[in-house]
């Protein structure tokens, strides 16, 4: 399953507005669409205020340009506003939403509530995005990310560590000790893990050092190279490009991944011989793999295998 490695949250009207502007800037850019824009209820509505901002959130979703890749946060599926975000947002803007985050979800019980409230507002074709937060949804998470509407799962660190009653010190949320401490590390692990065992995509949480742009690059390139993660969130238009350059693969890797595909389809796919090694359909998929995640981060394609993917757009 293939998406843009770059999901970029915004809940406040002029950033959310500005967001869509600038993921549209950068598809002209790269040539393709390199980030979703999420619109978000749950931390973007005020208090008291989260009615007005669900029909805000529907009117800029619904006038999104067609090729865009909008999605909505709604609250959670045992919060007040969670039915009333789903009847205002997913139930006039569906047809321009690519999917619904979810956010706290604890059990396979949660999916479904949220699945069924989609269906009840004719959107039962959405796919769902999960926020797993705490040490009990980790724990299911092989469940959750198993049911068959879920297509991506997100780990929520703050929360996570939150949950824990301070025996994760303040550093966990940091940039440095997310990488380091044995329970967020273990979190984020299992996490990767049950997407790619049920075919789901895993998406690396948020980075709050917004400012410090070789931090972000550096955590990117760690959640990808190390823990598995295919997909980062961004809060801040400065995160999206370090997001994008940690996750997308090499130059040489790409060319690499071209010549071996070229050599296998001219084989028809059978086994070949390639730089001294034998390939055959187990590495094809993972060379083909490399060049879906060029494609979708806007990298150059060589000539003999451009033609597989065509024109790009928002809409892939």
């Amino acid at each position: 399953m293939v998406l843009p490695v770059c999901d970029h949250y915004s809940g406040v009207e002029v950033r959310m507005r500005k967001s869509l502007q600038l993921q549209a800037e950068m598809t002209q850019e790269f040539g393709a669409c390199v980030f979703d824009v999420t619109l978000d209820c749950e931390d973007g509505a005020p208090v008291g205020g989260e009615i007005e901002h669900a029909h805000l959130v529907q009117e800029i979703a619904i006038n999104t340009a067609p090729e865009a890749r909008v999605a909505v946060r709604v609250h959670p599926v045992d919060h007040a506003s969670f039915l009333s975000d789903v009847q205002i947002i997913v139930g006039s803007a569906h047809h321009k939403l690519r999917h619904v985050m979810i956010p706290k979800v604890e059990s396979v019980e949660d999916v479904e509530t949220a699945a069924q409230a989609l269906q009840q507002v004719v959107a039962g074709h959405l796919p769902l995005h999960v926020l797993i937060e705490s040490p009990a949804a980790v724990h299911r998470a092989f469940d959750i990310a198993a049911h068959p509407k879920v297509q991506s799962l997100s780990f929520g660190l703050m929360d996570f560590v939150s949950a824990h009653g301070g025996a994760i010190p303040s550093s966990g949320m940091g940039v440095s000790g997310q990488f380091t401490h044995p329970l967020v590390v273990r979190a984020k692990l299992e996490i990767a893990s049950a997407c790619h065992a049920h075919g789901k995509v895993p998406s690396h949480c948020v980075v709050t050092e917004f400012s410090d742009i070789d931090a972000i690059q550096l955590a990117a390139t760690k959640a990808s190279r190390e823990l598995g993660y295919t997909r980062m969130w961004s809060i801040h238009p400065s995160q999206i490009r370090p997001v994008i350059e940690a996750l997308a693969p090499s130059a040489q890797d790409i060319e690499q991944a071209a010549h071996l595909i070229t050599a296998a389809s001219q084989a028809e796919w059978a086994p070949v011989s390639f730089a001294g090694q034998l390939h055959d359909r187990a590495s094809y998929r993972f060379y083909w793999q490399v060049l879906e995640r060029a494609h979708q981060t806007g990298r150059h394609l060589p000539d003999a295998v451009q033609a597989y993917f065509g024109d790009v757009s928002c809409a892939v």
